[in-house]
């Protein structure tokens, strides 16, 4: 159950960040720079390692 957990903790900002990006607005004023998606990509590994390293502190992975 802990692993589930562990898991389910990792994943759920990216579910968050893909959900927001998947949706279709025209004003989105992150749209228009090009570095955008490369710094949200950034950010989402940034979170994956973040939590891997807490996990691992913690001993639960």
């Amino acid at each position: 159950m802990t692993l589930l957990t562990v898991i389910t903790s990792i994943f759920m900002p990216l579910t968050l960040i893909a959900g927001w990006y998947g949706m279709n607005f025209k004003y989105m004023p992150e749209l228009d720079y090009k570095s955008a998606y490369p710094i949200v990509i950034g950010v989402s590994i940034a979170i994956v390692v973040v939590c891997l390293i807490f996990f691992k502190k913690k001993k639960w992975l």
